[in-house]
C-alpha cells in the first residue's frame, strides 16, 4: 500500500503549490498524520528557507522540523551532479524519506522548482526519485502565456515521459489556463489521455497570480512610509503617475498599483481620494520613485487619513522602477492566509475529489482530528446548500468569514445592515461579495418588514406586546435576522459576534421555541483534541440545570454528537464515580441519569462520574470496570454553567484544542450564538454548523 504521491512538474512557476495545499488539506481530513518532503530546495544556502515548505508546515501545524523535510539545496545537488555522484544523491533522499515515512501515516512530497541552470537534471532527479519511492504522480502543466495545442502538446510529452519510466500516474493537471481555452483543454485532455486518468483544467486566477504590494515592496526594496496593514492588496495592474491629474484618473483599473515621482502630490492626493470614492476602482498602493519623499504638508495630510493603502519610496527612476515591478513574480507565502485559502478553493473547485481520494491508497484512522473533523463539516455541509442570515453584516469578521464561506460554495447568505455601509466595509476590506451568494438586507426598508411587524404581534400579543413595540422590535437585527428564520425566509441564523447571547437567543426563545419533548434550550462545544473530538455541554446557557434540564441537556447533546459522526457515550459529570459519594449535587447528577436512561434507553450513559474517569481509560478501568461508558466518553455533561463554562476554557487553553461553538441546541430550528472575541474561524464554523443542523431540521 502506497503511503505517498509526488507532485511534479517540468518548468518554474507552474503552481504546484495549489496542487500541494489542496492535496495536504484534503488528505488531513482523512488521515491523522500527514508528512511533507520536499527532496531538493530552491534557496541555495542553509540560512534561507524554502517558501513552499515554510508555507505547508505553518499553515497546517504539520508535526515535522523544517530541516527534516528536504534533503538537498539545489547547490549541493548541482555539485553531485557535477562529480557524477547522482546514485549516492537519490540514496541519501531515499533514506531521510524513509525516516519520515515510519512516522506519518501519509506522507506529499513535492518535485523541485526548475528555478536555475540544469532543468533537464532536475526532471530526471524528479523521475527518479518517484520511481524508487514507488510514488504515483500528479504532474502539473502551465498554461500561461501558451496556445490550447501547446497545452495539450506539453501535458502529453509530460505523462509519457513519466509513463516511459514505468512510474504511474495518477492525474495531469493544465494550471494558469486562460479562462477562454478551458473548456477545449479540458475536452482534448480528457479524449487523449487513458480512459479512468484524472484529468483537471484550472484556469488563471488574477487574484492568486498577481504579487501583492507586499511582494513588489519586498522585490524593490522599498521604503515603507504609509498602509502597513493593507500589504496584502493584490496588485492587478499598475500605471505611471506622469500626467495632470484629469487624464491621469481615466487610466486607473481595479487594483491598479500607481508609480510617480515622490514630489507629484497631486497625483498621490488624488490616487488616494479616489480610493475612497465608490466612482472610481479599489487603488492597491503607491510607489514613489526617484528618491523623493513628500513634502511635509503633503504628509500631514496622509496621516490624518484613515485606511490609507500602502504607500512606498524607491531610489530608482520611474522608467526602472516599472521594469522591475513588471518582472516579480508571485509566491505562496506563510503569511498570506487569503492567497492559501484561494489555492485550497481552486484544487476543491478544480479537481475530481471523490476520483482523487478513490485513487490513492490512504491510511484510514479512527481517530477523528481537528483537521478530519473540519473537513467532514464541509463535506456535510455541501449536501444541501442552505441560507444563513448573520445580522451583524457590517462587522469586518462576519464579511471576511462570508467572503470564504461562499468562495467555497458552503452556503448562501443574508447579511443584514445597510448596503452601502456593508459595500465600503468588503471594500476596504478588499473582498468580493458574490450577489448571487449574497444579499444584503436593511430591517427598516425591507419588503417583508410590515409581514414580519405584524407575525411578531400576533405572536406575542398575549404577552402584551403592541403593535408599536413590534415595530421597534422589527428593526433590530436579531429580531429581523429571528424572524427570517421563522418564516423560512433562511435556514438558520448565526450572531453575537457584537451582540449578548441574551440578545441573540432571546428572540428565538420568544417565538421559534424548543423542540417537542425538549423543554430546554442549551449549548455544546466541540473540542477538537489532538486525536478526538469531544462534545462538552452545557458552557454557555444553563447556569444551575435541574435534574430535569440536564436530562434534556444529555438528550440533545447526544443526538447532535451523533448528527455530528461521533458515536455517543454520555458521561454526567460530578465530584464522584458511581455510588462513591453523595450530597445534594451528587444526587441531581443520579436523578439526570435515571432520567436519560428511562427516556432514551438507546443511549450509553454513565453518571455520576468524575471527569478524569470518563476519559482516561486507565481511571475508568479502575474506578468503574464494568462501564461501557468509562474511560471512553465522547459526550460530557456538567453539571451547572461555571464548571462547564471553566473546564472548556481550560482544555482549550491548556491543550490548545480547536473549541467550536458554542452551538445552541434544543431549538425548533437552528439559531447560534458566537462570542462576542470570535475570530473568523470561528464564525466559519458556526455558520457550516448551523447548516448542518438546517438540513435536519
Amino acid at each position: 500500500m502506497t503511503k505517498t504521491i509526488f507532485i511534479a512538474s517540468a518548468e518554474p512557476y507552474s503552481g504546484k503549490s495549489i496542487i500541494a495545499l489542496g492535496l495536504v488539506a484534503m488528505l488531513l481530513g482523512k488521515a491523522q498524520k500527514i508528512g511533507y518532503f520536499k527532496p531538493v530546495i530552491s534557496p541555495d544556502t542553509p540560512r534561507q528557507q524554502d517558501l513552499h515548505i515554510r508555507t505547508i508546515i505553518e499553515h497546517f501545524q504539520l508535526a515535522i522540523p523544517y530541516e527534516d523535510s528536504f534533503t538537498f539545496t539545489r547547490q549541493e545537488a548541482m555539485q553531485y551532479l557535477k562529480e557524477q555522484r547522482q546514485g549516492e544523491m537519490i540514496d541519501q533522499i531515499i533514506s531521510q524519506y524513509k525516516k519520515l515515512e515510519s512516522q506519518f501515516d501519509f506522507t506529499v512530497l513535492e518535485g523541485s522548482d526548475f528555478t536555475g541552470q540544469g532543468t533537464a537534471f532536475e526532471l530526471e532527479t524528479n523521475m527518479l526519485i518517484a520511481k524508487n519511492l514507488n510514488a504515483p504522480a500528479m504532474l502539473v502543466v502551465s498554461g500561461e502565456n501558451k496556445t490550447t495545442a501547446q497545452v495539450i502538446q506539453e501535458s502529453l510529452n509530460f505523462f509519457h515521459t513519466f509513463r516511459s519510466r514505468d512510474i504511474a500516474v495518477l492525474a495531469v493537471i493544465a494550471n494558469k489556463v486562460k479562462p477562454a481555452q478551458a473548456d477545449d483543454i479540458r475536452e482534448l485532455l480528457t479524449a487523449q489521455l487513458p480512459a479512468g486518468m484524472i484529468s483537471a483544467v484550472i484556469p488563471a486566477d488574477p487574484a492568486l497570480q498577481n504579487p501583492s504590494v507586499k511582494d513588489i515592496r519586498e522585490n524593490l526594496g522599498a521604503k515603507l512610509l504609509f498602509g502597513a496593514a493593507y500589504l496584502d492588496n493584490q496588485v492587478d495592474n499598475y500605471v505611471t503617475g506622469a500626467m495632470q491629474v484629469p487624464n491621469f484618473l481615466n487610466y486607473l483599473k481595479e487594483n491598479v498599483l500607481i508609480v510617480t515621482p515622490g514630489d507629484r502630490g497631486d497625483i498621490i492626493i488624488s490616487s488616494l481620494q479616489a480610493n475612497l470614492s465608490s466612482s472610481y476602482p479599489r487603488v492597491a498602493g503607491i510607489v514613489l520613485t526617484a528618491g523623493i519623499e513628500p513634502e511635509e504638508p503633503v504628509l500631514r495630510l496622509i496621516e490624518g487619513l484613515q485606511h490609507v493603502v500602502p504607500i512606498m519610496a524607491v531610489a530608482t527612476g520611474t522608467f526602472e522602477t516599472i521594469t522591475q515591478i513588471g518582472a516579480v513574480k508571485t509566491r505562496i507565502t506563510p503569511e498570506n492566509s487569503k492567497k492559501i485559502q484561494l489555492a485550497m478553493d481552486a484544487f476543491n473547485q478544480y479537481l475530481d475529489i471523490p476520483a482523487l481520494e478513490k485513487g490513492l491508497v490512504t491510511y484510514h484512522s479512527e481517530a477523528i482530528t481537528p483537521h478530519m473533523f473540519q473537513y467532514q463539516l464541509s463535506q456535510w455541509t455541501r449536501r444541501a446548500l442552505k441560507n444563513i442570515v448573520l445580522p451583524e453584516g457590517d462587522d469586518d469578521r462576519i464579511l471576511l468569514a462570508a467572503a470564504r464561506l461562499t468562495a467555497q460554495q458552503l452556503v448562501t447568505l443574508t447579511l443584514l445592515g445597510k448596503p452601502a455601509d456593508i459595500t465600503a466595509a468588503a471594500k476596504r476590506l478588499g473582498i468580493v461579495l458574490d450577489p448571487a451568494r449574497v444579499r444584503i438586507i436593511d430591517p427598516a426598508n425591507s419588503a417583508n418588514y410590515a409581514d414580519y411587524v405584524q407575525t411578531l404581534y400576533e405572536l406575542r400579543k398575549e404577552k402584551n406586546l403592541t403593535l408599536e413595540m413590534a415595530r421597534d422590535l422589527m428593526t433590530d437585527v436579531s429580531y429581523f435576522g429571528t424572524m427570517m428564520v421563522y418564516k423560512g425566509h433562511a435556514d438558520g441564523m448565526v450572531s453575537g459576534a457584537c451582540h449578548t447571547t441574551q440578545h441573540t437567543i432571546r428572540p428565538a426563545l420568544q417565538f421559534i421555541k424548543t423542540k417537542p419533548g425538549i423543554s430546554t434550550v442549551s449549548s455544546v462545544f466541540f473540542m477538537c483534541l489532538e486525536d478526538r473530538v469531544s462534545v462538552f455541554g452545557d458552557c454557555a446557557v444553563n447556569p444551575n440545570p435541574t435534574a430535569e434540564e440536564l436530562a434534556d441537556i444529555a438528550i440533545s447533546s447526544a443526538d447532535n454528537s451523533s448528527l455530528f459522526g461521533i458515536e455517543p457515550r454520555i458521561a454526567m459529570l460530578s465530584y464522584s464515580s458511581g455510588s462513591s459519594g453523595s450530597g445534594e449535587e451528587v444526587d441531581k447528577v443520579r436523578r439526570a441519569t435515571g432520567l436519560v436512561k428511562e427516556r432514551r434507553p438507546d443511549l450509553k450513559v454513565e453518571g455520576p462520574i468524575q471527569y478524569d474517569a470518563a476519559v482516561d481509560p486507565v481511571v475508568g478501568r479502575q474506578k468503574m470496570p464494568d462501564s461501557e461508558v468509562a474511560g471512553r466518553a465522547s459526550v460530557l455533561i456538567f453539571p451547572d454553567l461555571n464548571t462547564g463554562n471553566n473546564t472548556y476554557k481550560a482544555v482549550q487553553r491548556e491543550t490548545g484544542a480547536l473549541a467550536i461553538g458554542p452551538m445552541l441546541q434544543g431549538l425548533n430550528k437552528p439559531v447560534n450564538d458566537l462570542s462576542r472575541g470570535c475570530t473568523v474561524d470561528d464564525i466559519f464554523n458556526t455558520v457550516m454548523i448551523t447548516a448542518i443542523q438546517a438540513q435536519q431540521s
